[in-house]
Formats: C-alpha cells, structure tokens, sequence
C-alpha cells in the first residue's frame, strides 16, 4: 500500500477495494464492542429477578439496522435491545452509539493523536488496528514510519511556504503552555481580506511567550513575503507579543481580549463584588457606540475606584486598546473583540497535549500539534461582514458603524 492511499482513509471511494475492508474492520469492531457493553450492562443486573424467580433484564433481540457516517464511509451497525421484566423500568444505551447519533467524528482528527503517542510508545500499530479492525491491510511498520515522515515534511514545507501576495486584515495570537519537553507553542490565526477566512498562519515553539520568541515569529513571517501589516491584533495581557507587535508591526492597531481582561479584573475584587462590576463590564464592550463604550468605561472607573482602586487602575491602563475594537465594522466586532476565535480551536490541541505526557521530541509535538489545527481549520467559519474587510484594508474607519475618511477616535474620546 502507499503512502496515498493512508492519506485517503478519510476519503472513501465507491469502488475502492481497501475501503470496503477498512469498513467491515471498523463495523465488526463497533458491533463487538457494542455486544460487550451489554453483556456487562445485563451482569450488572444479574441480581434483579422476577417474581418467578427469573432473571430481570435480558436481551431482547436489536433495534432496527441503522447506519453510521465515519471517516471511512457509511457503517451499518444494529445496537442490542434490553427487557426489564421486572417493571422497574431499566433500559440500555450504548456509549458508544447514542440513540440520535449520525455520524463520527472524522478518523484523521485521531491519526495525529495517535501518531504522538506511537513515537515514544511503539504501539502505533496496534492502535490502528484495534480503531480499523484486525483485517486493515498496510499497517506496517514500515508504513506508519513514512506516515510520520510525511506529517513531518508537510510541517517543514508549511513553515517554509511563501507568503508574498498574502494580505491578512485581523490577526489573534495566543501561546500553548505545554509540559511535552518544550514551554509553549506561538500561534497566530489569520482573517483573509477577501474571503474571510480563518487561516493559521503561524506555529513555532518559544519560551514562555518572550519577547524575543514573538519577535521572532514576526520577523520570519516578513521574510516569507508577508510585507504588509495586519491591520488589527487581537491578545491577551502577555506583554512579550505587543512589544514584538509594535516593533514589528508599528501601524497594526492593538485590541486586547475583554475575556481576559474581565478575569484579571475580578480577581482583584471581593466575590461579593464580582457580579457588579462584572456586569459593568459586559455595559462596557456591549456598547453599541465608541460613545457609548467610552461613556460605559468611564462611569465604571469613577463608580469603583474608591473602594477598589486596584482592580480599576487595572482597567484603565489598556482604555484605548481595550476599545480599538470601535474603529472597525459593527459586524466584525464581536470575533475581534476577545481571542474566543483562538481559544475555542486551541481546546482540541491543549486537551491532546495536556493528556500526553513524554511523547517525542520538539518536532514530534509541533507536528501533531499542526496535523490538528489543519483538521479544525476545515470546519472554521467565515468572519461575519467579511465584504467589509477591503474598506478596513483601504483604511477606512469605523464611526458608530459608519464609514469614516479619517480617525474619528480623539473625538469620540
């Protein structure tokens, strides 16, 4: 078997004689599986008997044949029904299909995972076939060590792609702390300036989000073409980035996440407090108005800060960051607002790496780690109002969502 045809386990075709087996590996597998989670499920209740003396639960034959969309094409399974004779009213779902389920997850949202803990563990093997089925053809040693290659080269071409002719209009960044032999993992995501597009455009491993790890970034992204700035970034308080932003990109306006500022404001104050001021935040970034926000941001500062002069003077150092947001598209502002579009896509890669303990070298991490974001990059949304996007390209401001020929900012201020 070849390398291509590894890639394609995600693609059945109609006619393809190595799907058709993969297929009946996986439907011979659920269906074993399924047969001993209710042969468990009727031990548990062994001790329920009838009045007769007989046993309580049994089997009673299978719900109707249902099939199943998998990364391997459609799979016929029949899940086992369970009887209570004795009226207490104990029925059997199975775990693994749930009454309403349609479909799986994609099997290439696994390999990667699988492909982390093959490295240090050597059952890399085993594990396709216990997911595949026994019967899987090409799952070689061989096979799985140019399987790895591969993923690895596509992480060496993709960080040596040549960005010249790119031109991106919203960028969020964000570090992954991880505990696998290397601090963090540096990303970036991109909006495109014409199809509105999430896009990663960069992943690199640093130390603990520095300066000179951003910086770092940044410039090498300069060097693969990329010439013009991004117009607005969005992070949270990690001083390292917006210091490698202003250096690198002087004339991207800064937008700090109001998620993280909420959370760093909060823990300054009382618990009884919390609900209050929090509630006055959300009147802050909620705003439908620059006018409205700065009038919002600055009741909340004289109404606080003599009795919690901290958790204010926290607040007030980022007010023009905290509000760039205003000076761009009503219908942009809630993705640029918070890194919520980073964090949600970065849920799937801090679970994998949380739960793998010494698995490989740097490259090994920052592939499976890659081999993940381009799965979820397949199911982004695109940014709401994206044909607004070439106006913020021209530098057009944003006024109470009106179209601006120049920065209104120190006025509505």
């Amino acid at each position: 078997m070849t390398d291509s045809n590894v890639f394609k386990l995600n693609k059945p075709e109609q006619h393809d004689l190595l799907q058709e087996v993969l297929r009946e590996g996986a439907r011979k597998m659920l269906a074993a599986a399924i047969e001993s989670e209710v042969a468990i499920f009727i031990h548990q209740h062994g001790s329920i008997k009838t009045d007769e003396g007989k046993t309580a639960v049994v089997r009673n034959g299978y719900l109707p044949e249902r099939t199943i969309q998998t990364g391997l094409g459609d799979i016929e399974i029949k899940v086992p029904k369970v009887r209570d004779r004795s009226g207490t009213g104990i029925k059997f779902n199975s775990s693994l299909i749930s009454p309403y389920l349609k479909r799986t997850k994609n099997i290439e949202e696994f390999l990667p995972w699988l492909y982390l803990r093959g490295v240090s563990t050597g059952d890399f093997t085993e594990m396709l076939k216990h997911l595949l089925g026994p019967d899987a053809p090409g799952l070689s040693s061989a096979t799985i060590s140019r399987l790895k290659q591969n993923w690895e080269q596509d992480y060496q071409n993709w960080t040596r792609r040549d960005l010249s002719g790119k031109r991106y209009v919203y960028v969020w960044a964000d570090g992954v702390y991880s505990t696998v032999r290397i601090d963090d993992r540096l990303c970036l995501l991109v909006i495109s300036d014409q199809t509105g597009r999430k896009e990663l455009l960069a992943l690199s491993d640093g130390y603990r989000e520095s300066e000179a790890s951003w910086t770092e970034v940044l410039m090498d992204l300069k060097q693969r073409g990329l010439k013009d700035a991004p117009k607005l970034a969005v992070g949270d308080g990690a001083q390292g980035f917006w210091k490698a932003v202003a250096k690198c990109w002087t004339n991207t306006d800064q937008q700090r996440c109001w998620v993280h500022k909420t959370a760093n404001v909060l823990e300054k104050l009382p618990k009884a407090m919390q609900p209050k001021i929090k509630e006055a935040l959300h009147n802050i970034w909620q705003a439908e108005s620059r006018e409205q926000a700065y009038k919002a941001f600055d009741n909340c500062i004289k109404r606080f800060s003599p009795k919690y002069p901290k958790a204010m003077e926290c607040l007030e150092k980022d007010k023009d960051s905290m509000l760039a947001c205003y000076d761009y598209p009503a219908e942009n502002r809630q993705h640029i607002r918070t890194t919520s579009p980073v964090e949600s896509v970065f849920a799937t890669v801090r679970l994998k790496i949380a739960k793998t303990k010494n698995c490989g070298s740097q490259t090994t991490t920052l592939t499976m780690a890659f081999k993940l974001m381009e799965v979820a990059q397949k199911k982004w949304f695109r940014l709401r109002g994206y044909k607004l996007l070439a106006n913020v390209i021209q530098g057009i401001k944003f006024v109470n969502d009106v179209k601006q020929n120049g920065d209104q900012k120190r006025e509505a201020a």
